[in-house]
Parts: C-alpha cells; structure tokens; sequence
C-alpha cells in the first residue's frame, strides 16, 4: 500500500492520516477536500498534499471515504469509471447498509470494504483531528468472502491494529442494528434531554451538575451529520426509540410503587440483570 487518499479531510479523516503517520506508515498521503480544508490538513500533518478526486482514484492504493453518508454514497458513483482495478475503496459511514449497496452497485465486491470507526467528538474539522482518536476503540469492518483476500484488505487491517483500534467483523444489516441502539439512540436521548430543559424548565441550568452536561454532550453534535443518518438507519432507529420509549413510560408508572419491591428498575438501579 503506497499510496492512500482520503476523500473528505475532517475530524475522521484527518485523524486516519495522522494516525497513520503516527503508527509509521512510509507511503504518500493525499486529500480530497476543498482547498482551505487542504491546506490546513498538511499543516496538521493529517496529509501530504490535496489531489483531484480523478488523480486519487488512479494513482491510490486506498481511497478513504471520510464524509457525510450522502456525500460518501455520490463520491462512491463518481469513482467508479476511474478507479484503478486493484484500488481497494473503505469508508467510515455512521451507517452501512446504504453506502454498501451503492458500492455494489458500482464498483466490484472485492474493491469495496466497508467500514465504521467508532470514534468522533463534538468538534468538527481537520483542526480537531488526533493521532490517537482510534485508540481502543472499536473499527467495524465488513470482512467477508469477496473482499477478504485483496491485498490492500490484508495491509489496511494491519495499520487499524497499529492504531491501537480494536476490529470487529460485521455485516452492513447487523451493524446497523447495533449502532441504532449503541450510538443512534444515545444521540436523540441526549438531544432530546437538552431540548426539552431548553423548552419546559430553562432555569434549570443554573443548577445543573456535571451529569447533566454528560447527558447532554452528544446534544452538541452537528445536526446535519446526524439527518443522513437517521434517514438512512430509519427502521432500526425507530425500533430502538419504540424500545427506549417504553422503558421510559414503565418508568413513569413505575415511580409511585416501592422501588424496594424488587421492581425491574429497581433492579436495574442496583445493577442486578433480570
């Protein structure tokens, strides 16, 4: 793997080409963004200069699609006449199954492998970028029986080890799945939280502690990153707020009984499983 191209020189993408100097990685590393975004990532050191997305896809290895969903899924079309034949194509979406049907529908099932870093912050841009944000977090990635034996699959895995990540193999439907609940239902909860103080008790900020701020940090993340993927994980995330707004309502009619009685809350409270 000579030679990388990060399509999308953000927080995530930054940190992947920090991360990847950090962990010694000798090849080029190259950016697609706009070119305020591009000069800022080479002076961080995210990258070593900005190409075209037409001299990306001929001349890398690797192509890291670091974008919003949409923006990933429309780079993935534009891609696919100029790709080279043994460049393979990963991306960091918050969702899979969107991005992963589009790539199958224009690049071939061993050039594509899709992937999620479960890593982020409130703060957006290469600026805020680290060599470290991949640290002992988990690097979900869609290995499977097309895709496993490129040469660039093998060399990629490598280097998210090296980062100190943690892989998880996973299809795009079970991912989907899982981070509704992991990180999509989290996110509206916290959003939720602080709208609704916002809305019915302002005053209450001025006595709010640190676990009112930790429950409503997510709250602070930016909302369009956060409409493509609700629209795109749609079922999932409703089945998990159906499930989290039922906890919620068992709750409400809980409060007058005995939490001592033995009551699932009371349970969950104490850290006791049913």
């Amino acid at each position: 793997m000579r030679t990388v191209a990060i399509v999308g020189v953000g927080l995530i993408g930054g940190s992947f080409g920090m991360a990847l100097r950090k962990a010694g990685y000798p090849g080029a590393i190259l950016g697609v963004s706009s070119p305020g975004t591009i000069e800022n990532a080479v002076r961080c050191g995210a990258i070593d200069r900005g190409v075209s997305l037409e001299e990306a896809a001929v001349v890398a290895d690797l192509v890291f699609l670091a974008q919003p969903i949409y923006g990933i899924i429309a780079t993935i079309e534009k891609l696919a006449p100029m790709l080279g034949r043994y460049t393979l194509v990963t991306d960091a979406g918050s969702t899979k199954q969107a991005i992963t049907a589009a790539a199958l529908q224009h690049l071939s099932a061993e050039q594509f492998l899709g992937g999620h870093p479960m890593a982020g912050g409130e703060k957006r841009g290469v600026e805020a970028g680290r060599a470290d944000l991949f640290e002992g977090r988990r690097w979900i990635l869609d290995v499977n029986a097309a895709n496993q034996d490129h040469s660039t699959t093998r060399v990629l895995r490598k280097w998210i080890a090296e980062f100190g990540a943690r892989e998880v193999v996973m299809d795009a439907a079970m991912h989907d799945r899982l981070v509704a609940w992991a990180s999509h239902l989290p996110q509206l909860a916290s959003t939720a939280l602080a709208s609704a103080i916002q809305d019915c008790m302002p005053q209450a900020q001025a006595v709010a502690g640190p676990g009112l701020m930790d429950m409503t940090r997510l709250a602070l993340s930016s909302w369009d990153l956060w409409n493509d993927i609700l629209e795109t994980n749609a079922p999932e995330v409703a089945g998990a707020l159906d499930g989290y707004i039922a906890k919620l309502q068992a709750l409400r009619a809980d409060m007058g009984r005995e939490f001592a009685n033995g009551s699932g809350f009371a349970k969950a409270l104490r850290g006791e499983t049913k």
